[in-house]
C-alpha cells in the first residue's frame, strides 16, 4: 500500500469518527439534559476529541495538497 493510500484512508476514517463523535456528544447532550447518561464522557470532551481527529484531517488534506502543487511546479 502506498503512502498515498494510506493518508487517504485515515484521513476518511477521521472524518467519519470525528462525525460519530459529533453524534455520540449530541445524543449524550441530550441524555443529561433528562438527567440521564449513555456514555462516561462528558458532551464537551466529545467534542474536543472531535475536533482534534478534525485538525488531523485538515493537516493531513493540507499535505496533499501541497505535494500536488509540487509536482505540477515545472
Amino acid at each position: 500500500m502506498s503512502l498515498e493510500k494510506f493518508v487517504s484512508m485515515a484521513s476518511r476514517l477521521f472524518f467519519f469518527g470525528a462525525f460519530v463523535l459529533l453524534g455520540l456528544a449530541v445524543l449524550e447532550r441530550g441524555a443529561n439534559a433528562f438527567g440521564y447518561t449513555i456514555l462516561h464522557f462528558r458532551g464537551g470532551r466529545l467534542l474536543e476529541l472531535a475536533v482534534v481527529l478534525l485538525v488531523f484531517v485538515i493537516a493531513m488534506q493540507v499535505r496533499e495538497l501541497r505535494e500536488e502543487l509540487k509536482r505540477r511546479r515545472p
